[in-house]
């Protein structure tokens, strides 16, 4: 069943207003992000924020600084981030990948601009420098972590980007209120940002249909999921896909009324997203 939305869409200071935010995943099809881009953007505003996990990996192997990845006890991973990994990070999110996509993008004739969280302030963060983690059996705290979670955008630098015509090209870091960098969680800075924005719908893109009962059966795609059942299907999210249910929960709490999941590796990957080809989330 697809669900069309289109004469639903969100008002706002600037008719409509769109946040796709795009996975890190290696097989991810930008051109056909180009292409879809290139008529949506005819009808609506469009903020895209994306990530880089995938090259991340690639380059930190390349430097001998593998990802460190951590499970907090309540089951959820994240990257252990110390001053070598930030300095991964940001090379490879607001350095290389964000300036591919951005020239991509323009190559397809879209006025896109590329800024990570800590450009003018745009994403700022509560920095959490120690967490808990779980390891077998234990729980420890681990310490040295630079990372904070975005609790304000600023909004103005947005504005001006979209009030000129530009497509803001966004992705972490952040920064904290003491103004040093810092890795965030993706989804839950797009959260933030599409309240601070008051967009009501989100396309997310990753490398699934959409949320799968069986990660490795596609047949079993989930199409609709009751936003206040959201952590029921924790359940079936595997990896980073926890977080995305997080960050859904958290979009919905700050006046989201409709989240989209789709598949970042097809043609029309946005608009079949908002076709309902996904996973549809209200």
């Amino acid at each position: 069943m697809r669900y069309y939305h289109w004469s639903f869409r969100a008002y706002t200071r600037f008719k409509f207003m769109l946040i796709v935010k795009v996975g890190g995943g290696k097989n991810i099809n930008w051109d056909y992000i180009a292409e879809d881009l290139v008529n949506l953007i005819k009808k609506e505003k469009v903020v895209l924020i994306h990530g880089a996990s995938s090259r991340r990996d690639e380059i930190a192997n390349l430097l001998n600084r593998r990802t460190k990845t951590v499970v907090s006890p309540s089951g959820i991973s994240s990257v252990y981030t110390d001053s070598e990994a930030l300095e991964v990070f940001l090379m490879v999110y607001a350095g290389l990948v964000n300036k591919q996509i951005v020239a991509n993008l323009r190559q397809y004739g879209l006025n896109a601009v590329g800024l990570s969280g800590v450009d003018g302030g745009l994403w700022q963060a509560k920095a959490k420098k120690e967490i808990f983690i779980k390891e077998g059996k234990k729980v420890k705290l681990l310490k040295n972590n630079l990372t904070g979670k975005v609790k304000e955008i600023n909004i103005g630098l947005i504005n001006l980007l979209l009030d000129n015509n530009y497509l803001p090209v966004i992705c972490p870091p952040a920064i904290s209120y003491e103004n040093e960098i810092v890795n965030t969680d993706n989804d839950w800075a797009t959260a933030v940002m599409a309240g601070s924005l008051k967009a009501e719908e989100i396309a997310v893109l990753f490398e699934a249909p959409g949320l799968l009962r069986n990660v490795s059966d596609k047949k079993t795609l989930i199409e609709r999921i009751d936003k206040n059942r959201l952590e029921e299907y924790l359940a079936y999210a595997n990896g980073r896909m926890k977080k995305k249910v997080l960050g859904a929960k958290k979009a919905f709490d700050l006046g989201v009324k409709k989240i989209y999941w789709g598949d970042g590796r097809i043609k029309n990957p946005i608009s079949s997203a908002l076709a309902g080809k996904g996973t549809v989330i209200l």
